[in-house]
């Protein structure tokens, strides 16, 4: 299944959150927090402004962004995760 979204919204997939420590220690599932990483799987055509035209997103396709620990909302997509977030919820590209 594709999915494309709409207007200023992009679909991302989480990266990994390591399963061990520096030190080696290894971290169970319910320790973990939700990565505040992902890769941009997909993007919408762009924020429409006022004056009619559309402004796009400052990412593409591809870039490792840093997000909002509460950003976006979650979906599943052939037994994948996703999260569905605005353009305004990335902080930042990784590079």
């Amino acid at each position: 299944m594709k999915l494309r979204p709409l207007n200023d919204r992009i679909l991302v997939k989480r990266v990994d959150e390591e399963e061990t420590t520096k030190g080696g220690i290894i971290i169970p599932d319910t320790a973990k927090e939700k990565p505040q990483q992902g890769k941009v799987i997909a993007i919408g055509e762009g924020k429409l402004v006022d004056n009619g035209t559309r402004v796009q997103a400052g990412v593409k396709p591809g870039d490792n962004i840093l997000f909002g620990k509460y950003s976006g909302t979650e979906i599943k997509l052939d037994g994948e995760e996703y999260l569905i977030m605005r353009d305004d919820d990335i902080f930042g590209i990784l590079e």
